[in-house]
């Protein structure tokens, strides 16, 4: 595979990034956020992406029948790389999770409903897998769907929807068949304003809101099944490797690591400086090694998604895990490399790196869970592409 980009993918980062500098706003941009700047969570934030859309670059690569252009994944990856390095919203679960499954698997009445507010970012959606006892093993969720008439009763609770406090729509994962653990999950539509729903908040030690959600007989017609019953593990399966590569993106890291390079340029340490460090120089060859490995499996995943058929599932569980625990041991170096000052709060001035350190130490413990913990995309690549059994 060639990883360098043609002219034309060259061109159009250029207008993008044209594109952002325009309409660059501190209330929409904050690289600060880290990975969780890339929600839709504010009007701004909705405005914007709706900008977006007006651009014609939401949906890119969705059929034109559904008002997409068939375009090559690739410039889908160009847009959302320009975003995340600007810490500002991104294309993910929308465009990505929910438009793409709906478009493969969606009935008529749902491509019609969602698809058109997609393209408009008129809607954001909440994705509900975890439970308190399925975390990152999604085909164990209890939460129960009952038949009741033309449509399901939904009982049970739901945890880290981190989009619940905000969004429309509510895109989970239900047990329609108790006997039968990975073909018994169903997949459904629920409006989050049903007053069966609960929402209660979890903050979380990067800062940032996610939710527990309680579905106390919440009833939901037929029309908003998602598919097939019980097809629903696969359904989410698919997404999941969309997500583990769309939600965890490259050029945050590669910042950050600018960001401690020039830190290690001028800084001293007892009057010498950081740079002539012997083990300082060791440390930051093999962060920056480390990097170019994961900007080619990141470009690795693009490369498979072009070539159609199914997701690129270990590709985008060896991405996803050598990305978010490299943004881990960076963060670990940038504490370590910063000294005592990288403990202050995040914008303090006096701080090195203007307190990044801190902030980053905390955020990036959770991105190597999202999605998916490091040890669950372990178990996949194990077994799918080195081929051992399921217990070694």
């Amino acid at each position: 595979m060639d990883f360098e980009f043609s002219e034309e993918q060259q061109a159009f980062a250029k207008e993008v990034e044209a594109f952002l500098d325009e309409h660059d706003d501190p209330h929409v941009f904050d690289v600060t956020r880290e990975n969780m700047a890339q929600i839709v969570d504010t009007p701004l934030r909705r405005a914007f992406m709706a900008k977006l859309g007006e651009q014609g670059w939401l949906g890119m690569t969705w059929p034109k029948e559904y008002g997409g252009t068939e375009g090559e994944g690739v410039y889908e990856y160009l847009l959302n790389e320009q975003l995340a390095g600007r810490g500002g919203p991104q294309i993910g679960k929308g465009v990505g999770i929910i438009g793409k499954t709906l478009i493969h698997h969606g009935s008529d009445k749902l491509k019609a409903e969602f698809l058109p507010k997609i393209l408009r970012n008129e809607v954001e959606f909440a994705v509900g897998y975890s439970e308190p006892d399925a975390g990152s093993d999604a085909a164990s969720m209890k939460l129960k769907a009952t038949k009741d008439g033309d449509g399901w009763r939904l009982n049970g609770q739901k945890v880290w929807t981190t989009s619940a406090h905000f969004a429309e729509w509510y895109w989970l994962g239900a047990r329609t068949d108790p006997d039968n653990k990975h073909q018994g999950i169903t997949l459904f539509l629920v409006p989050l304003d049903h007053p069966g729903i609960t929402i209660k908040e979890i903050w979380t030690m990067g800062d940032e809101r996610t939710n527990e959600v309680f579905l106390d007989d919440v009833w939901v017609h037929d029309d908003y099944v998602v598919g097939d019953v019980n097809k629903g593990f696969q359904y989410i399966s698919e997404a999941l490797d969309l997500e583990r590569f769309t939600m965890f993106t490259f050029s945050p890291v590669e910042q950050r690591f600018d960001i401690l390079v020039e830190y290690v340029k001028t800084a001293t340490r007892d009057g010498e400086p950081l740079r002539d460090d012997p083990i300082i120089r060791q440390r930051m060859a093999r962060l920056a090694t480390d990097l170019e490995v994961s900007r080619v499996l990141g470009l690795r995943v693009v490369h498979a998604s072009m070539k159609g058929g199914a997701p690129p599932t270990t590709q985008a569980s060896e991405y996803k895990l050598f990305t978010t625990e490299l943004s881990k041991r960076l963060a670990d170096a940038s504490m370590d490399i910063c000294g005592p000052g990288s403990q202050l709060r995040v914008r303090t001035k006096e701080a090195p790196l203007e307190g990044r350190s801190e902030s980053t130490y905390r955020y990036t413990v959770i991105d190597t869970i999202g999605g998916g913990t490091s040890e669950v995309q372990k178990n996949i690549i194990a077994r799918r592409e080195l081929g051992l059994p399921k217990n070694f």
